[in-house]
C-alpha cells in the first residue's frame, strides 16, 4: 500500500473517552490519528496523559494492543482521564461537551518525551490541547526541539478553547495545516481576509504563515490540497454516513502518510478520501479497516 512505511510518526494531544448516551468509545483526535497511522504499518508514538483510574488503564492497554509506542504516555494522580459527551444530529454530525480539567491538560515535558520527538520524522498536533498552559508549553517546546521533523497542525476549533493569537502561533510553527472549510474561513476572517473563495483563503493563510502545504476538507464535497505551490482537488467518495466522528482524523492520517511515503499528491488525496469516507460509514472513530477493504472500495467507486 505504501512505497515506504519506515517513517517515524509522533502524535501529541488529547486521549479520552467519547460518550454517546450509554456507550463509551476511546477517542481524541490525536489518538484517532495515531491509531489509523499504526494500522497502515508505520511506527507511531503517542504522547499524552491519563488519570490514575480505570478509564486511563483501559486507554493505555488499548493503545498498546494497537501497536503504538506508549512510552510517551503519562499517568497523573491529580486529574481524571478525559471524557467528552458527544451529541449527533440527524446527519451524523457531532457536537462535543469536553470536560475540563482532564489529565491531558497536564502533559508535562520530560527527557523521555523529548527523546521520542527528537527521533520523529513527522509530528502531529492540534489546537485543543493548548487550552491549558501546561500542555501548551510542552507542545511549544517540543515543536522547537527537532528542526528536521515535518510538523502537521490539525486545526480543531472547539469553543471556548481557542483564540486567534494562539492559532496564528501554532500555524506559524507548522509545515502543513489541515482545516475544514468552516475553520479556514473563520480564521482567515479573524486575520482580516474577507473573501469566501476557499482557494484564495488557502493562499492567504499560506502566505501569512509561510506554510507551503495546506489541506481543507469539504465534508461530502471532497477536499482541496495545496502542495508545493500547486492546488489539487478531490470530489470525495459518497457513502451512507453512520457518524462523522474520527473521519477527518483518518483522512489526515491517510493523506500525510501517502504524501511523505509516496510523493504523489493526487494518489494521496484519493487514498485519504477513501479512508475518511469508510470511517464515516461506520459508527465510532476507530473502526478496523483492512488494506483489502480500502483498495476494494476505491476500485468499486471509480
Amino acid at each position: 500500500m505504501f512505497l515506504n512505511n519506515t517513517i517515524n510518526a509522533v502524535s501529541f494531544g488529547e486521549v479520552l473517552f467519547d460518550v454517546f448516551g450509554e456507550e463509551k468509545k476511546i477517542g481524541g483526535a490525536p489518538l484517532n490519528l495515531a491509531l489509523r497511522i499504526a494500522s497502515f504499518g508505520f511506527p507511531v508514538a503517542m504522547i499524552s496523559a491519563v488519570g490514575n483510574d480505570e478509564d486511563g488503564q483501559v486507554i493505555c492497554d488499548y493503545i498498546k494492543e494497537n501497536q503504538l509506542d506508549t512510552s510517551g504516555m503519562i499517568t497523573t494522580d491529580g486529574y481524571d482521564t478525559g471524557i467528552v459527551q458527544v451529541t449527533l444530529n440527524e446527519r451524523g454530525s457531532a457536537t462535543y461537551e469536553i470536560k475540563f480539567p482532564s489529565a491531558w491538560d497536564f502533559i508535562e515535558n520530560n527527557e523521555n518525551i523529548l527523546n521520542i520527538v527528537k527521533k520523529a520524522d513527522v509530528f502531529f498536533y492540534g489546537s485543543l490541547v493548548c487550552r491549558n498552559e501546561v500542555s501548551k508549553n510542552t507542545l511549544i517546546s517540543l515543536l522547537d526541539s527537532n528542526p528536521d521533523m515535518f510538523r502537521v497542525f490539525d486545526v480543531n476549533l472547539r469553543k471556548p478553547f481557542y483564540n486567534i493569537e494562539l492559532l496564528e502561533q501554532l500555524m506559524n510553527k507548522a509545515d502543513f495545516i489541515k482545516f475544514n472549510d468552516e475553520e479556514i474561513l473563520e480564521i482567515a476572517s479573524a486575520l482580516g481576509f474577507t473573501s469566501d473563495n476557499l482557494e484564495e483563503n488557502i493562499r492567504f493563510i499560506s502566505e501569512r504563515t509561510n506554510t507551503n502545504s495546506i489541506c481543507v476538507t469539504l465534508g461530502k464535497h471532497g477536499s482541496l490540497l495545496l502542495w508545493e505551490d500547486k492546488m489539487y482537488r478531490h470530489g470525495g467518495y459518497p457513502v451512507k454516513v453512520a457518524d462523522t466522528v474520527g473521519a477527518g482524523d483518518s483522512f489526515l492520517a491517510g493523506l500525510i502518510t501517502k504524501l511523505l511515503a509516496d510523493k504523489n499528491p493526487d494518489a494521496a488525496l484519493d487514498f485519504a478520501s477513501a479512508v475518511g469516507a469508510l470511517v464515516a460509514s461506520y459508527s465510532g472513530a476507530n473502526p478496523k479497516l483492512r488494506t483489502e477493504e480500502i483498495e476494494g472500495f476505491m476500485k468499486e467507486k471509480v
